[in-house]
């Protein structure tokens, strides 16, 4: 081909002293013309046919390769491989043009296929995303230590491409750098090792909300990478936090609860002590109306009859009342608050439930509840919790409980009037 383009430029009256330099401008163009529209033909007309394919099939797997341009990075291979077959045909290789370009074809082939299979491995990755019921396996990570692995062979290539070097020779050389790789590398290196302990283990998995508070950390994991693991908080800012700091340190994994059905509500309401007494048998027939005690108003009083001999009357507080077994309107409150939580149609009444009275403090006697919605979504629990303590601190007057609180600028002013008057 050379043979003839030296002819063609001798007949068109081109000194012989510039054939060679005249062989390699027209070689040039040619190459980059060959290359330009085989490009152009593979991006425009190829890809356009097979995107049609993907398309028109019922696979899923297929759109993945065009979504992580699988097809538009192998395509981009067409013009270098033209360019590294075309330039000995038409450049002559003694020259340094042809070794340009040869070298940089060779370059351009090996980083453009270490391109191809990283889009080839993300394919697998969001694949795997897909269709695994359970996401324990360190896909991503692995698959990031091979796209490190497959860089690094390509940069090797390339180095030795340029030296004129066998790739050996490079690789002979690493052995002395191996306490610098290792320095350079050690993130790495923790992270793959953390990646395996936490997929052996089950501790993290995308999809789960944790909680890590020295990270400022509290949503649902959206990636597990190689060195870093994303949270993307509740409030839609996205916390990276370092893969090895799940194993070297404590976090709170929530899966347990959103795997459970239900979200839990601890929460106390503080009786001002002051405020508890005996009923009276007056006070006792008027809390009968109260549907969701009167049963166990019944049972009580039934109870007390058989165990006391002496009956509950008005009577003061005397030590005759005192040794008698009297009914108590905080253990009449804690009652109700029972029945009013395994009644309610929000509460989740197959796991734990129950109402216990905590040792007093100076801020008064608590009574904490301990039960579980039956809603995880927050807004909804939200809702749940704020309506039961709200119809719970609504009612606690109606048994003659006090709920303490200190006194605020009302209380003061409330005090002074009625001195006054």
């Amino acid at each position: 081909m050379q043979e003839i383009i030296a002819f063609w430029l001798t007949e068109q009256g081109l000194p012989t002293a510039y054939s060679s330099l005249g062989v390699s401008i027209i070689g040039l163009v040619l190459i980059l013309l060959f290359c330009s529209i085989s490009f152009y033909i593979a991006k425009n007309y190829v890809l356009l046919f097979i995107h049609k394919l993907t398309i028109a099939s019922k696979n899923t797997w297929d759109d993945l390769l065009f979504d992580h341009q699988v097809f538009s990075r192998i395509s981009l291979l067409v013009p270098l491989v033209l360019l590294l077959l075309l330039t000995p045909l038409l450049v002559n290789t003694d020259s340094l043009l042809a070794t340009v370009l040869i070298v940089f074809a060779k370059i351009g082939l090996c980083f453009q296929i270490a391109r191809s299979i990283s889009s080839v491995l993300n394919v697998i990755n969001s694949l795997y995303r897909q269709t695994a019921s359970e996401r324990y396996l360190p896909l991503n990570s692995t698959l990031q230590v091979i796209k490190l692995v497959v860089y690094l062979v390509a940069s090797i290539l390339a180095v030795s491409l340029v030296l004129d070097r066998s790739p050996l020779y490079l690789l002979s050389g690493l052995g002395a750098l191996t306490a610098v790789l290792i320095l350079v590398f050690q993130d790495t290196i923790k992270g793959l090792v953390a990646s395996i302990q936490i997929s052996a283990n089950k501790m993290v998995a995308p999809g789960d909300w944790i909680e890590l508070p020295k990270y400022g950390a509290d949503g649902d994991v959206i990636e597990i990478g190689l060195n870093t693991v994303k949270v993307k908080n509740f409030d839609n800012t996205v916390t990276t936090v370092p893969t090895y700091a799940l194993t070297s340190g404590s976090f709170k994994n929530w899966r347990g609860m959103l795997n459970s059905g239900g979200r839990r509500i601890k929460r106390a309401i503080v009786i001002d002590v002051r405020s508890i007494k005996f009923y009276s048998q007056e006070q006792l027939e008027a809390l009968k109306s109260v549907q969701l005690i009167s049963n166990y108003l019944a049972e009580k009083q039934a109870e007390i009859k058989k165990e006391t001999a002496q009956a509950i009357s008005k009577a003061p507080l005397t030590a005759a009342t005192i040794n008698a077994r009297q009914l108590t309107n905080i253990g009449t409150f804690r009652a109700y608050i029972s029945a009013y939580l395994k009644q309610h149609r929000n509460v989740h009444h197959e796991m734990t439930c129950m109402v216990r009275q905590l040792p007093a403090t100076e801020v008064g006697l608590p009574l904490e509840l301990y039960f579980f919605s039956n809603d995880q979504s927050w807004v909804n629990y939200e809702a749940i919790q704020a309506d039961i303590f709200d119809h719970l601190y609504a009612a606690a007057p109606l048994f003659d409980l006090r709920v303490f609180q200190h006194p605020s600028g009302h209380d003061w002013h409330s005090s002074k009037v009625s001195a006054d008057a």
